[in-house]
């Protein structure tokens, strides 16, 4: 089907004077602080604010029902419908609007593979927005631009608030996907993130039809050649974990696995950069200068130098930078078949263990189930920690079924006879509030242990909450960490947890249609 950019309302609104199509970074710059939409900060990062919704806005995500996506999308929460009629009358309003402004346009790819890449262009209202997308998808050469023809759109207007009365939508923000268009309308929030997750929902949808996985993790490459993956929702440690010093990084967010290995989909990251240190995270610290975009950090009204504890304006304060800036990045994205796969769980219960080593069947059982916990400002409205269970650890994305997902990821894993783990950043010592969160220095350890086959000589046991195999020594990791059970002081408060958790996750596992040897992975209620 051809691209909703030839229809005559398109081709008449890019047709305007003040269009801008493919600046780079210093112009996008100059035209953000220009037009007041951000500002400078000490190091060069271009520093926005995104008003009320600092986070992405889940109830008011969209995808349009129509004979395309009728019978292929698993409708829910996570994939709400939206009539084709509502859509076109909002899309013409928004057009309208957009009628006679300036402009600001890229046509990018996402996916570092030409095989499997898709073509896209992203038209903003803001100009921090566009060097936003510039910086976070696969920037095209001079020589691809000749011939880039664009397979989906973006349309992105922020100042345009929906009205739910008329417009059918739940709020004045609006995140609509059209498959058979071809288009992702955004409107009445400012956050940028809204615009990357719309096209990794995008290529969530057409890939498994061309044999690939498409996968919500980080991934990269040790000195022996051999890639690692890491699943996880925000805040999980995606981007933290796999910017590692003694590793090449691929991708911080979003890959495909293929017949030939995994890929990434972007050419940037989008760091949380709560707390940012250059001690914890050197990397993605030194990564933060010209061309980078800050969203909500609270800068020094003096000095301008950027406050990482401040969190003011949200938690979810965020970085989006090209990969390239980070020193030893893989150029372009691809990696050969991972030997190791790390699932990442923010626990706010604090019962799992730091780490655990999982059977196939076991890392079905987890990947469908999807654990872990809402970090603060992640998401509109979120607080503090949540429980919470997204499927495929990354359900607003997934638009297919999930045993689609789940099913690819077991062929992989038993194909390339990969080894998956189970690795809890969250707490320790007692549920959220009454615990701690468990030290970025020891999860590093516990993850270059795995990811260096150290643990593959260790006494390993089983643990009864959730028959999880965890080892009894990790290289830089004291012993009693590695014991969940053992770091309560209330053994009993424990006990007390870890039976509620595992009779959540049975509850949780009831919704899908799982082999039984799947089923049978995962944890027992305990009465």
């Amino acid at each position: 089907m051809s691209s909703v950019l030839q229809t005559p309302e398109v081709a008449q609104l890019l047709g305007q004077d003040k269009v801008h199509r493919n600046l780079f970074p210093a112009p996008l710059t100059e035209a953000a602080l220009r037009r007041g939409e951000a500002e400078l900060a000490a190091g060069g990062s271009l520093v926005a604010e995104t008003g009320k919704r600092t986070g992405r806005s889940p109830k008011d995500k969209f995808t349009i029902k129509d004979a395309l996506t009728e019978n292929k999308v698993a409708w829910g929460s996570a994939n709400q419908p939206f009539p084709p009629d509502k859509f076109d009358a909002l899309y013409e309003r928004v057009l309208d609007y957009l009628k006679g402004k300036e402009l600001f346009v890229q046509d990018l790819f996402s996916g570092a593979d030409p095989k499997y890449r898709l073509p896209i262009q992203v038209i903003n209202e803001y100009a921090w927005h566009n060097l936003f997308v510039r910086q976070l998808f696969i920037r095209p050469t001079a020589e691809e631009l000749k011939t880039h023809k664009p397979e989906f759109t973006i349309l992105s207007a922020p100042s345009f608030k929906a009205d739910p009365q008329r417009d059918g939508t739940n709020s004045e923000v609006f995140v609509l996907i059209n498959f058979s268009k071809k288009l992702a309308l955004i409107g009445g929030t400012e956050y940028a993130g809204e615009m990357k997750k719309s096209i990794f929902g995008v290529m969530n949808f057409i890939l498994p039809e061309r044999n690939v996985f498409p996968m919500h993790c980080s991934a990269n490459i040790g000195a022996d050649g051999v890639s690692a993956l890491f699943f996880g929702l925000s805040g999980t440690g995606k981007t933290t974990l796999s910017a590692d010093p003694g590793r090449s990084l691929i991708g911080d967010d979003e890959h495909g696995w293929s017949a030939t290995g995994v890929f990434n989909f972007e050419g940037g990251c989008y760091a949380k950069c709560i707390r940012l240190s250059a001690e914890n995270e050197p990397q993605i610290y030194n990564a933060l200068h010209f061309g980078s975009v800050l969203e909500n950090v609270v800068l020094d009204p003096v000095t301008r130098i950027p406050d990482y504890d401040d969190d003011t304006k949200t938690e979810n304060t965020r970085a989006a930078y090209p990969v390239e800036y980070i020193h030893n990045a893989v150029i372009p994205g691809f990696g050969g078949h991972p030997k190791n796969v790390v699932f990442l769980t923010a626990d706010a219960f604090g019962v799992l263990p730091p780490v655990s080593k999982l059977t196939p069947e076991q890392a079905m059982y987890h990947f469908m189930s999807g654990y872990t916990a809402k970090v603060a400002g992640t998401e509109a409205g979120v607080t503090e920690p949540q429980a919470t269970f997204s499927t495929c650890f990354g359900a607003p994305f997934m638009p297919l079924p999930p045993k689609v997902y789940a099913e690819m990821l077991g062929r992989r894993l038993r194909q390339h006879n990969a080894q998956c783990w189970l690795v809890n950043t969250g707490w320790q010592g007692g549920s959220y509030g009454v615990g701690k969160r468990m030290s970025l220095p020891y999860t590093r350890a516990m993850v270059d242990a795995l990811v260096e086959g150290k643990l593959a000589n260790v006494e390993f046991e089983i643990e009864p909450a959730f028959g999880l195999s965890i080892p009894k020594s990790c290289p830089g990791v004291p012993p009693e960490l590695l014991k969940p059970r053992n770091s309560w002081n209330d053994k009993a408060a424990y006990d007390k947890m870890a039976a509620d958790l595992s009779a959540r996750f049975a509850k949780n596992f009831e919704q899908f249609d799982a082999p039984p040897e799947v089923k049978a992975a995962g944890p027992k209620p305990v009465k």
